[in-house]
């Protein structure tokens, strides 16, 4: 395939020696939480062709090593070699390590990985006509119930994907990103409670599970009155997104008053107005920041 204006990902994977892994790994890219693409590695290596530039999530898992994920920026249409070492597991080798996942079947694998494309350049039509072939012929697959269940939250489909990534989470309870999906549907549909452990255990499961993971988490925990958490987690937002998703810099402020650190709501308010003077979320932050001047929290 010709690149043309489209970047590029190669990823070498490597055992701790700094040898490439002859066991055959599984490479997944993720684009704000969404598969992307996917496919094995042949003597260690693996090529994507992309449809877009941006952040991207490398993760790889292979049979007997634990599993990796590396955090790639992509700003423009070119090549990106991309190194990630996996350690192998204690008492394990490449014959008789912890069982992997299922593997798809041929034509299971080519639904899934159209469906997999369509989602991304984001035709909708497509993904759901692929992924529902995909979700026949391998119905218990946890990738392909992850898949379906983040088309049904795109789509706002809340009580379909509920119940595809409750699945999935439970064929697969290593799934940090099915248990993060899991967590941002039960979010939208307003059961902060509820979300905060599918939430919780994605975080545990992957530190680096996306901003989003952590937004989400801290939403809920702002709901549920958890402050501090959402303190923390929203800053963690913040500093992942790269400046990507001002608006939870406002989620910072609004928990951060709710702590009574007044100064550093405001703090947060100032840069966001200056940062962001154009967004209609300014307005709000304005707003908010005259409302802690006329109450005494901050000096003026």
């Amino acid at each position: 395939m010709m690149r043309g204006d489209r970047p590029e990902i190669s990823v070498t994977v490597r055992d701790s020696s700094g040898a490439e892994i002859s066991a055959p790994a599984m490479v997944k890219i993720y684009k704000s939480g969404v598969p992307t693409e996917q496919g094995p590695t042949r003597k260690g290596r693996a090529f994507f062709m992309l449809n877009e530039t941006g952040e991207y999530s490398v993760s790889v898992t292979a049979t007997g090593y634990e599993a990796a994920q590396k955090e790639v920026s992509i700003p423009v249409a070119l090549k990106t070699e991309v190194e990630i070492v996996l350690k192998r597991l204690p008492n394990s080798n490449e014959t008789s390590g912890v069982p992997g996942k299922p593997v798809l079947a041929p034509k299971a694998q080519e639904a899934f990985d159209k469906a997999l494309q369509a989602l991304s350049a984001d035709k909708l039509k497509d993904a759901n006509k692929y992924a529902a072939e995909a979700m026949k012929l391998a119905p218990g697959h946890p990738d392909v119930l992850y898949l379906q269940g983040v088309l049904d939250l795109k789509q706002r489909n809340y009580a379909d994907a509920q119940s595809v990534l409750e699945k999935a989470t439970q064929l697969d309870p290593s799934h940090a990103h099915a248990f993060a999906a899991l967590g941002m549907t039960l979010s939208d549909e307003g059961q902060y409670a509820e979300a905060i452990a599918p939430l919780e255990q994605s975080l545990k499961l992957d530190a680096k599970s996306g901003w989003e993971t952590h937004w989400a988490l801290a939403k809920a925990y702002y709901h549920q009155q958890q402050f501090d958490g959402a303190v923390k987690e929203s800053q963690a937002a913040v500093a992942a997104s790269n400046g990507k998703a001002p608006e939870v810099e406002l989620l910072l402020a609004q928990s951060f008053t709710a702590t009574g650190h007044y100064e550093e709501a405001a703090q947060v308010l100032r840069n966001f107005i200056k940062n962001h003077g154009d967004r209609k979320e300014a307005a709000t932050a304005q707003h908010w920041l005259d409302r802690l001047t006329a109450d005494g929290k901050i000096s003026k």
